[in-house]
């Protein structure tokens, strides 16, 4: 409990406020531990991951590929489309068939900004199979 020592009739009064003093330096003391404790969670490490040694899918009959080549055309199996008739080329290649699983190869060349914008096409055609062709790699341990 406080006291109040401003009365001038010598009794002295109890204060009822709540001292937040102490509440505050609690709270500061928080803050800094997380300012602290904050750039230490995240992890801004550059990774080279190793390849894959898991035994591939085996391939289908006729696999639908859409390729982008490094000057950002694109081609469905060895024709070249324009990005608008895509949708129609994909219809064609697969029989109309929107669960057909569409296997998707770009050059390293191309940005992934580009590939994305790909995906983007793809998916509003309705084709939301999508396989990402890599070379094959197997190391041995």
């Amino acid at each position: 409990m406080a006291i109040n020592l401003d009365q001038a009739g010598g009794d002295l009064a109890e204060v009822n406020d709540i001292n937040v003093t102490p509440f505050i330096d609690v709270i500061l003391v928080l803050l800094i531990i997380f300012m602290v404790a904050a750039p230490l969670a995240t992890v801004d490490i550059a990774v080279d991951l190793p390849a894959s040694s898991a035994q591939p899918h085996p391939r289908p009959d006729k696999p639908v590929y859409l390729t982008v080549k490094p000057d950002l055309s694109l081609s469905v199996g060895d024709e070249t489309v324009s990005r608008a008739a895509l949708a129609g080329a994909l219809d064609a290649a697969t029989n109309g068939q929107k669960d057909t699983r569409v296997f998707l190869r770009g050059d390293k060349m191309v940005p992934y900004g580009e590939i994305m914008r790909v995906m983007n096409g793809l998916r509003a055609a309705g084709y939301l199979k999508v396989a990402l062709v890599g070379l094959e790699q197997t190391t041995e341990p």
